[in-house]
């Protein structure tokens, strides 16, 4: 992992930088194949723009992976669009990310964080259970939906 924090470039940014869209549509492009015409649904629930709070990973000058956060209230986020490209995991990349955003997020007074995610994504499960994620109770526009796991973490 040392070496890896080496040579990682975290930037924050927000939702209009190009590298940042550029992984978001790798990133639908990967969830349309796991879930076929099942991801439609989420589409409307991943839109980006306006978002102040991304992160960019950097790995040699190459964007490689990419997360953000939007406000729920004044003490709660969602984590959103937390992404690494295929050949960049299992490098701890998705670690760092999550772990900028978490920071970010308590610098700006939040004191929890939820997620959702797909249930044919075991690694990104397996990854938040890890950092301290459990599973909730589906929340807002997920709650009836048996695709959806949801997930929180007091910071």
């Amino acid at each position: 992992m040392n070496h890896l924090i080496n040579r990682i470039d975290l930037r924050r940014c927000n939702s209009e930088n190009t590298d940042f869209k550029g992984l978001i549509s790798l990133l639908n492009s990967e969830l349309d194949q796991r879930y076929g015409t099942l991801q439609k649904q989420y589409d409307k629930y991943n839109k980006i723009e306006l978002l102040e709070t991304v992160v960019i990973a950097y790995d040699e000058g190459i964007p490689v992976g990419c997360g953000c956060f939007k406000k729920v209230d004044g003490s709660t986020i969602e984590l959103k669009r937390i992404f690494v490209q295929r050949e960049s995991r299992g490098k701890g990349f998705a670690s760092i990310i999550l772990t900028e955003l978490e920071k970010w997020a308590k610098k700006e007074k939040f004191c929890y964080s939820i997620l959702e995610t797909g249930i044919k994504q075991y690694e990104a499960i397996n990854l938040y259970k890890k950092r301290g994620y459990e599973i909730i109770e589906n929340f807002g526009q997920y709650k009836d939906n048996m695709n959806s796991v949801c997930m929180k973490k007091i910071l």
